[in-house]
């Protein structure tokens, strides 16, 4: 199956072409524009890497250029990517294709308006506007050029270059929806944008498992999880500033006396590795751990660490978020904040991760409840 481990694959070999499905880009976009239905009106949306004869971003947002009153909307492929292998009818078709530049440089598509006189606009008036000078990487001046006309950048990285995307997107001041591994959350590049709600989570895949078209690799699912033409790949989550319904959803909770008293998934998971039906203190902070999400009591005031899922939930009129517990946070935690949780280091902590009773938890967000919600 692919899961987490296989995306680590994917990074390490920088073989990291996972195409996304069109049906999982609508569902996405439709959770922004119901709860915004102008989101995207006047607006020009970047996709880069993203050659409209394979790219579903590109055909999802020309097919719904019009029903979103887009502005306009450019595509850029990279020369290394798979999907420039084969010829696409855009630039085949085009009297700028120049066989001697197609394998070595990178392409420019833009949709503006009804090019072939159907009167609509959709994808078959998308234009191969020519070669660019380079191949196409995103951190080329001509493609950051691009960046800065747009107003939305819209896509799914390359995993190997999540980080340095995100900084890139950053940097420019720019909205955008990006797909990236649910672990991201942790990266120190990354949980600080959470924290300080410049960035959070999406819709989101259903149970955070997505399936993509990648061409460098087999899927390995079980019958029931295998879908053919795909591979299987949890742990997948959106990421974004623009902002939706789901994240102003309060999240429904008991208080600590009734979970503990009723929830018998956390009463086998506290009594089995505790021995005791109790939420455990951290050896390392001044914090509970709270093993899941759905267990996180109404009526406790100080810190708790709870999953890094937590996020697909993070409410930020409800909760406030004070750090994470991971291997990084030793380094990149203010002074004060590490005060403030009364950390001590540990022999198990590696950087800074949770211990309970000598063990060390996963990754958690050490969050509080709000004031007065």
């Amino acid at each position: 199956m692919a899961d987490n481990t296989r995306l680590g694959l994917a990074k390490n070999a920088k073989r990291d072409e996972f195409y996304t499905q069109y049906s999982d880009i609508e569902a996405e976009m439709n959770a922004y524009v119901e709860y915004n239905p102008d989101v995207f009106r006047n607006k020009t949306i970047l996709l880069p890497c993203d050659d409209p004869e394979w790219s579903n971003f590109t055909k999802y947002f020309a097919n719904n250029f019009e029903r979103f009153g887009l502005k306009k909307l450019i595509s850029t492929s990279f020369a290394k990517g798979s999907g420039n292998l084969q010829l696409t009818l855009f630039e085949m078709e085009s009297p700028l294709y120049d066989e001697e530049l197609h394998d070595t440089h990178g392409k420019l598509f833009t949709l503006t308006h009804d090019t072939n006189g159907s009167g609509s606009i959709d994808s078959d008036d998308i234009e191969f506007s020519g070669y660019l000078k380079g191949d196409g990487d995103f951190r080329s001046d001509e493609v950051r050029a691009l960046r800065d006309e747009s107003d939305l950048i819209i896509t799914n990285p390359p995993f190997s270059l999540f980080r340095e995307f995100l900084c890139w997107i950053m940097e420019a001041d720019k909205k955008f929806i990006i797909v990236a591994n649910q672990n991201a959350i942790t990266y120190k590049e990354v949980f600080p944008l959470l924290k300080e709600n410049k960035m959070w989570l999406g819709q989101g895949f259903k149970s955070n498992v997505g399936y993509f078209s990648a061409p460098m690799y087999e899927d390995y699912a079980t019958a029931g999880q295998h879908k053919e033409g795909y591979i299987r790949v949890s742990g997948v989550m959106w990421f974004t500033n623009i902002d939706l319904s789901k994240r102003h959803k309060f999240l429904e909770m008991d208080t600590l006396e009734h979970n503990l008293k009723y929830n018998k998934k956390l009463r086998k998971k506290l009594e089995s590795e505790y021995g005791i039906i109790e939420y455990p203190h951290y050896d390392n902070y001044n914090a509970i751990e709270v093993p899941f999400t759905e267990c996180i009591p109404s009526n406790y005031n100080g810190v708790m660490g709870v999953p890094i899922t937590f996020m697909d939930k993070y409410n930020p009129e409800q909760f406030e978020i004070v750090w994470q517990a991971s291997g990084n946070t030793r380094a990149s935690a203010p002074k004060s904040v590490l005060k403030e949780l009364n950390y001590t280091k540990h022999d198990e902590d590696r950087g800074g991760c949770s211990v309970v009773h000598g063990k060390r938890t996963y990754g958690r967000i050490l969050i509080r409840l709000k004031k007065g919600v």
